[in-house]
């Protein structure tokens, strides 16, 4: 009677660095955002709920990055595409009407106030997932 071969893990080389950079960035986001809206929210509403919806973002991908099977994997697809699509859309809102964000987001000026990490953490996200797909299959 042989053992059943253990699962293969994401977390390890560049998805443990993924997961990590993730899980600090979902605590950041969610932290920042969860004292913004709780002291200051009639201030930049839009702002505030836009940073803590990408604080849940994060946390899915983390999530989803470090945990495996199929529908683990959709999940991190999902929060990685959600997270750039987002991170597109609110920068280019942010530097067209800057008026519109009278405080700015995670995702604020495509995450210049981040060292533009939330623009290139999806990519890399999704350029992982590519890769770990291709690799999966026979």
């Amino acid at each position: 009677m042989s053992a059943a071969p253990a699962p293969r893990r994401r977390t390890t080389g560049l998805g443990r660095v993924l997961v990590a950079l993730y899980a600090v960035f979902a605590i950041a986001a969610v932290s920042r955002a969860g004292v913004q809206i709780a002291t200051d929210f009639h201030e930049a509403p839009l702002a505030y709920l836009l940073s803590a919806f990408a604080g849940v973002v994060y946390v899915l991908a983390t999530v989803g990055l470090g945990r495996t099977g199929h529908r683990w994997r959709t999940v991190a697809w999902v929060a990685c595409s959600v997270e750039l699509l987002g991170v597109l859309t609110v920068g280019t809102l942010s530097l067209a009407d800057p008026a519109a964000f009278p405080r700015s987001t995670v995702w604020s000026g495509f995450g210049h106030g981040y060292g533009y990490v939330p623009l290139v953490l999806p990519v890399l996200g999704l350029v992982y997932l590519r890769r770990e797909s291709r690799a999966a299959r026979p």
